[in-house]
């Protein structure tokens, strides 16, 4: 279900006869700064187009200047759109009068900041309940939501304690439950943990992925890292100059980038903590125990010339692996293959990173087995060493490329 849809929504700032030469020159292809030299305009955000699903981390990624806290501002209407709608549940909140806005951003959305923007006189609760208090929300009750937040968020027990008692991260975590403290169904992010060292954002990222997972908002998250983006990123939007380079998974912009740009942005990526089991799993030559007997399988082997087969059941969901030893003597004996399976092979989930997947493999006698674990095991494909080791050489040959250029 689309949350957030976004339609040509342009935002030029300078005067009116500015902004209508600035459009022309943007159309013309025209760079943001022969607009600016030429007009005195600056265009902030061109004809972007995107939806956000329900329950998505949607990140919006670029470099200093390509738009993407603009376009943000647009979204919640902080700053105002030169064209365009921006609907959410269906609601276009660009035609919104001034209550009817502040009814949206009351109950639908909330923003999180780079600064921690918290009250050095109030205690981490009382902070927390900051947004409930504006909106009339008594004691009790602000304070039971509140709690709940920071139970969420691990804080619970520094309630009672000040700001400046608390690391950079703990204060922007508390800044996060101040946020969902008001149950918003929207949650709008810019560049929320890069104030944050690098290690302490590290773990802001995965707090954010686990706290996702038990509150399922909608999130629009912004930032200049990549890293970032494609570790907490659902799905990716590419900004430069205002207007939008690509939208896709990580894989999908790393795999297939839209044009040089995004190339560009995207080459210096260790893939290997990127790409997947999907990306690189090969179909499974497999025997069906429920159809197959000893002689099929011994068949199938010799003309596929392997020495192994993955062993499924009707519904492709993943038994073991059947060996040429195994289905010969099963034959002898007069067997069934069941009697011969061995159910001792490594499974992966699809989602699993190239990097984690390496060490399983490497001393693995069989390839692994690609899982779908949300539906009964069901087998996808295999990984093979060949495949992992390939994938990896990729990287590190990238790497030495662009360490000679």
């Amino acid at each position: 279900m689309t949350k957030v849809k976004v339609e040509n929504l342009t935002k030029i700032f300078g005067k009116k006869q500015q902004q209508q030469v600035a459009l022309q020159m943007v159309k013309e292809k025209k760079s943001k700064t022969d607009i600016v030299k030429e007009t005195g305009a600056t265009v902030g955000v061109y004809d972007v187009n995107f939806d956000v699903k329900e329950g998505e981390i949607f990140v919006i990624m670029g470099l200093s200047g390509s738009g993407k806290s603009t376009l943000i501002r647009l979204i919640n209407r902080i700053i105002e759109p030169t064209s365009g709608d921006i609907y959410i549940d269906g609601q276009d909140i660009a035609k919104l009068d001034k209550e009817e806005l502040r009814e949206v951003r009351r109950h639908k959305m909330s923003m999180v900041f780079q600064n921690f923007g918290l009250f050095p006189h109030r205690t981490i609760l009382e902070n927390t309940e900051y947004g409930l208090e504006i909106r009339g929300v008594e004691k009790e009750e602000r304070q039971q939501r509140a709690e709940k937040a920071l139970e969420n968020s691990g804080l619970l027990t520094f309630k009672d304690q000040y700001p400046d008692q608390l690391s950079g991260g703990m204060q922007q975590r508390v800044g996060l439950a101040r946020a969902l403290a008001n149950d918003p169904e929207i949650l709008l992010m810019d560049e929320a943990f890069s104030a944050l060292d690098p290690l302490i954002r590290r773990e802001m990222q995965d707090e954010l992925i686990e706290l996702q997972d038990k509150v399922k908002k909608t999130i629009i998250f912004i930032t200049h890292d990549l890293n970032e983006a494609l570790r907490i990123g659902d799905r990716i939007a590419l900004m430069k100059d205002g207007q939008i380079m690509q939208i896709g998974t990580g894989e999908e912009i790393l795999t297939n980038p839209a044009n040089d740009y995004v190339r560009e942005f995207v080459e210096d990526v260790d893939r290997s903590k990127v790409l997947t089991a999907q990306n690189i799993m090969v179909p499974a030559i497999t025997t069906n125990l429920d159809i197959d007997g000893p002689n099929v399988a011994l068949q199938r082997m010799r003309s596929e010339e392997v020495s192994m087969l993955v062993a499924v059941n009707k519904k492709r969901e993943l038994l073991g692996t059947i060996t040429a030893d195994a289905a010969a003597e099963a034959r002898k004996n007069k067997q069934t293959l069941h009697d011969v399976l061995d159910k001792n092979i490594i499974t992966v989930e699809k989602d699993m990173l190239i990097s984690d997947i390496f060490p399983l493999i490497y001393d693995s006698p069989t390839p692994l087995a690609v899982v779908d674990n949300e539906d009964n095991d069901r087998l996808l494909g295999v990984v093979i060493r060949g495949s992992v080791i390939e994938a990896l050489a990729e990287t590190t040959d990238e790497n030495e490329v662009m360490d000679n250029e």
